[in-house]
């Protein structure tokens, strides 16, 4: 997205256009009234990457655009990042400057950070990170309040800890997230807590168990375990899968159970076509669940053809897309069975033509 594309005074206007586009494309489902949860217009981005650009001794975050990928375009305001990442970036850049061993064919810089203000910058070079590297990094970190790690190839040099820490209070409650450096975590942090609270809503009276496919860190399953007597958590990143046990330990949360499974997997299993010795860890045999619910946040790709025929079979569906077209194409085969009862529109990326979309689907009588 050019950062000529943001302009916070029109975004309202924006945001209807985009909206308009996307319930067009969805009409044919006969959705309820579509619940829209706007973004801010500025400051709303955990995540950001850039280019960095050498001129002599002087350095320069920088974008390229689409259509003219070889000219770098200095940053200079990034006013969809979020407040602390703002602040540090130009700080960061004079320490960097005026540091030939931390500038030194240094090539690619990534902020993350979260509400609860832990912010982590990965330095990824074209050369071999040494123990002084190391020490200037350590006294970077420090001077900085931050957390530190250098990559290159086949290297990767970790001051202190290699994720940050993050807290949403949904319903009242507090949940502690720990997200991994280089792992999947939505980038919009507010408009996560309205999709998370979203999903908890439609779960909330349903009871009985919940399978999830692509559960991540459990993002969603926290707060959605609360709803159901069990949650069998499934996803195939093995980082991700760290990160969800971890957390659900952190947050105390004792009817969850993270499985290391993809979708795929997952499908073959509820058919009974195969065993995995995986689901041995589950606290009881997996036909003996009550899972009438399904809850599915798939890649941009969407459900595959068996996965969806599988989520077919569940009384409940609440889905969650990234990707309206994919969503229309699964929802054709999903809406000959199911009724959708609740529908949202959350603009994760403002100023894009991306719209995530939340649907909530039941069986018809």
């Amino acid at each position: 997205m050019p950062l000529s594309a943001v302009k916070p005074s029109q975004y309202h206007q924006l945001l209807d256009q985009k909206a308009a586009k996307t319930l067009d494309l969805l009409a044919q489902f006969d959705p309820p009234a579509a619940e829209l949860f706007p973004s801010t217009p500025e400051r709303y981005r955990m995540r950001a990457e850039f280019r960095m650009w050498h001129d002599g001794d002087q350095l320069n975050y920088v974008m390229f655009r689409k259509d003219d990928p070889r000219t770098p375009v200095p940053i200079i305001e990034f006013p969809i990042a979020c407040s602390a990442i703002q602040a540090l970036m130009p700080q960061l850049l004079d320490r960097l400057t005026h540091q030939a061993i931390l500038r030194e064919r240094l090539f690619q810089l990534e902020f993350l950070s979260t509400l609860a203000g832990d912010t982590l910058i990965t330095l990824i070079y074209h050369r071999k990170l040494d123990d002084e590297w190391h020490a200037a990094a350590e006294a970077l970190s420090k001077s900085l309040k931050i957390e530190v790690i250098g990559r290159s190839r086949k290297q990767k040099r970790v001051i202190d800890r290699d994720y940050v820490e993050e807290r949403f209070e949904i319903s009242g409650r507090a949940y502690f997230y720990r997200q991994y450096e280089q792992a999947f975590t939505q980038p919009n942090a507010k408009l996560n807590i309205s999709m998370i609270a979203w999903a908890c809503q439609c779960g909330a009276s349903i009871g009985g168990d919940l399978l999830e496919l692509y559960c991540g860190n459990g993002n969603f399953t926290l707060p959605m375990s609360r709803h159901f007597d069990r949650v069998i958590a499934t996803e195939m990143s093995k980082t991700s899968i760290r990160a969800a046990r971890e957390n659900t330990l952190a947050n105390a949360i004792q009817n969850i159970e993270v499985i290391r499974l993809s979708a795929q997997e997952v499908t073959q299993a509820m058919n009974g076509e195969r065993e995995f010795r995986r689901l041995a860890d589950l606290f009881q045999p997996l036909e003996t669940y009550c899972l009438n619910t399904v809850f599915v946040d798939p890649p941009r790709a969407g459900l595959d053809p068996a996965t969806e025929k599988m989520v077919a079979d569940f009384d409940n569906i609440i889905y969650i897309s990234c990707n309206p077209e994919t969503l229309a194409e699964n929802l054709a085969t999903l809406c000959t069975t199911h009724k959708i009862v609740r529908f949202a529109l959350f603009d994760q990326f403002p100023y894009t033509h991306h719209m995530e979309c939340g649907v909530f689907l039941v069986r018809k009588v």
